[in-house]
């Protein structure tokens, strides 16, 4: 480091932890007594990113320019980066930036050889709403944790959601889509289902009567086109382009603003189908992916013990399998205690501290940083735009010490791309042909349906029969219908007139069990 001699004893300590001798990301320079020191670099090291990390300032300080800087960066390493868009602004990583006056400032002020480079990116879209390619998970895939918390059910009910998953995967009743559930739980309330309904236990009819209401109200605000097939395969978050840089990978969430509950939910989803699949790796020289959790508050809010158990314990656990998670919000108390105690690079943008609730979450943020020779209070409440307050994992593993930072700017656009631009991405994809088009095949609702039809069939056969007399055949008719009244359970449910077609689907064995994990996410068959 040109000049270190040269930095404030105490820079030149913080400046000290930052020297790393392997690859790292560089975030910027150290700000100290009111002055930008461009030979001291603040830096993050690469094997350390899938230590998990948050994010966080209030609305307006930049943590958007510091998600696409870390991004660019991790994608020219070979590190493939997932990132939600929650404003509509991030597509720009996908095109080369443009140079200003002030990024030309900037990059002086930083000691930053700013070069305009664009990433190489995919586009989704949750359920194909927005641009992107559509991202679908199957409700069984989904399991009933993650779907409790979107339909906003309590304890209670989310178990008994929990019993209904495991009576379909044994019935071999496929839940694909929405309708498939609601079919499931129709026929457990109908008068034929009743004795179904007891077999299971621990579910009232009351409580299944609530959960079918819950689905036709999440049905009738338009959720349907989220769940069902082709699902998305989220080892396509995994890849890197011809060129050895990391895809980054941008998930679209414009056009869903105003069904936070459904999307901040979809995310922990696509993590904990990466945990399924992912093999054990260890401490690797660089993460497999990156995953930004933007707007992460919105997951934790209102969510059940069961569900931030299984947060918790996903976060724990993922790390091992090469995956890090950068949490993404306003204040670090947005994320339960037992999570943010796993996140060990933090980078911390401005504060405001105009209400007493303001002042004591700024008090709370201090206390979660390890002890520093600032003023925390005072810096965090001072920084500007585009500049943070960090302290991140060592080599060794140890926090680094806090430091003011001012950081790069990205090199990519810092904005959207154009809409037709986009399109154009989107359709050149490799993705696009395989997930852009739904595909509804037969499952719970159409063998529920066809159950209904053999019924309904079979008793106006029976009505339309000869009344008088035994005909030849006619005992034979009559064991046939003894044999009915013993059918088997499985008949009971999927009927016996589509028992051939239930037996054809594929991948499905009548009273087997889909293996179930974190979150009671279904694993992947593939």
């Amino acid at each position: 480091m040109s000049g270190g001699a040269a930095l404030p004893e105490k820079a030149l300590k913080i400046a000290s932890g930052y020297a790393f001798s392997g690859p790292a990301l560089d975030l910027g320079a150290l700000l100290w007594d009111g002055q930008c020191l461009s030979d001291a670099q603040i830096r993050i090291p690469l094997p350390m990113l899938n230590r998990h990390g948050l994010v966080a300032g209030a609305t307006g300080t930049g943590k958007t320019k510091t998600l696409q800087l870390i991004a660019e960066q991790l994608s020219a390493q070979g590190v493939p980066v997932f990132l939600a868009d929650i404003k509509g602004d991030v597509s720009g990583i996908s095109a080369p930036g443009v140079s200003n006056d002030r990024v030309r400032a900037r990059a002086q002020e930083v000691q930053q050889e700013w070069t305009p480079t664009g990433c190489p990116a995919e586009f989704l879209a949750l359920g194909g709403m927005g641009h992107g390619i559509p991202v679908r998970a199957t409700i069984t895939s989904f399991g009933p944790v993650l779907l409790s918390k979107v339909l906003q059910l309590n304890q209670t009910q989310e178990q008994s959601l929990g019993l209904i998953f495991h009576y379909a995967d044994q019935k071999g009743l496929e839940l694909v889509d929405l309708k498939d559930l609601r079919a499931v739980v129709t026929f457990l309330t109908s008068d034929e289902g009743k004795a179904e309904l007891k077999g299971i236990g621990g579910l009232s009819t009351a409580t299944a009567g609530v959960i079918l209401r819950s689905l036709t109200a999440f049905e009738a605000q338009g959720m349907s086109p989220f769940f069902g097939e082709p699902e998305f395969d989220t080892s396509e978050l995994l890849r890197t382009a011809s060129d050895g840089r990391g895809m980054v990978s941008v998930l679209e969430l414009p056009e869903v603003q105003d069904k936070p509950q459904l999307f901040s939910t979809f995310l922990m989803w696509m993590l904990a189908d990466l945990f399924h699949d992912l093999p054990e790796v260890g401490d690797a020289d660089k993460p497999k992916l990156v995953f930004f959790f933007d707007e992460a508050h919105l997951l934790f809010t209102d969510a059940s013990k069961a569900f931030l158990d299984s947060i918790t314990q996903t976060v724990r656990l993922i790390r091992s399998k090469g995956v890090g998670v950068f949490f993404v919000t306003q204040t670090p108390k947005d994320v339960p205690g037992d999570v943010l105690a796993q996140l060990g690079n933090r980078v911390q943008h401005a504060l405001r501290a105009f209400t007493p609730d303001d002042q004591k979450a700024l008090r709370a943020t201090v206390k979660t940083f390890p002890h520093s020779a600032y003023d925390l209070e005072e810096v965090l409440t001072g920084l500007g735009t585009g500049e943070a307050v960090v302290t991140v994992l060592s080599e060794k593993g140890a926090p680094t010490p806090v430091a003011a930072t001012r950081l790069r700017a990205p090199q990519s656009l810092m904005g959207p791309v154009d809409a037709t631009v986009l399109s154009q991405a989107v359709k050149a994809s490799s993705l696009y042909g395989r997930y852009a088009q739904a595909v509804d095949r037969e499952s719970a609702y159409e063998k529920l349906i066809a159950r209904e039809a053999a019924r309904a069939q079979a008793a106006q056969e029976a009505a339309q029969a000869p009344a008088k007399g035994h005909t030849k055949g006619s005992g034979e008719r009559e064991r046939g219908r003894e044999g009915k009244e013993e059918a088997s359970v499985v008949e009971q449910v999927v009927g016996s007139g589509i028992f051939k077609s239930l037996a054809r689907s594929v991948g499905t064995q009548i009273g087997r069990e889909i293996t179930r994990s974190l979150f009671g996410t279904a694993r992947r068959r593939r």
